[in-house]
């Protein structure tokens, strides 16, 4: 197993549309909920994960692709990717992995499941949020999968 995931606990995942409109949010092992209610928890997200983004854009004293990756506190990691169109997926997971694993992880998650599952899909319309069944359920297969679960 890669030693970036071993020990890792994934809490939960949002996925954005590029207009921060949420499209899923799922939860394996949140051990604290939120006060907040599900719309106003999403765009809160939404909102700290876009300016937490401007803000390294700005002052980011070199260029590069990825700027922003992720955004740790002393108790969990958010962990950011962004597609060329603009969706957005956001992984909370315990300190314990490492910035690589974890993009790699998203992009799973985006060309694996989100691409088959919902873009190639004609029952899931566009900007709305995810209802499809065989996105939820591949991919909680594939966060099961997955040595940090």
């Amino acid at each position: 197993p890669d030693k970036h995931l071993v020990g890792m606990t994934v809490y939960n995942l949002y996925v954005y549309d590029r207009n921060g409109t949420c499209l899923y949010y799922g939860e394996w092992k949140r051990t604290r909920p939120s006060h907040l209610s599900r719309e106003e928890e999403n765009k809160l997200m939404y909102g700290m994960m876009s300016s937490l983004k401007s803000f390294v854009v700005k002052i980011s004293p070199t260029e590069s692709k990825d700027k922003f990756v992720s955004y740790r506190t002393n108790s969990y990691k958010l962990n950011f990717y962004e597609t060329a169109t603009g969706v957005k997926f956001v992984l909370a997971t315990d300190l314990n992995v490492g910035n690589p694993s974890a993009r790699d992880i998203l992009h799973k998650i985006y060309t694996q499941i989100y691409i088959e599952c919902v873009v190639k899909n004609p029952l899931c319309p566009h900007g709305q949020p995810i209802s499809s069944d065989l996105f939820k359920s591949k991919l909680d297969a594939f966060m099961r999968s997955l040595t940090i679960f």
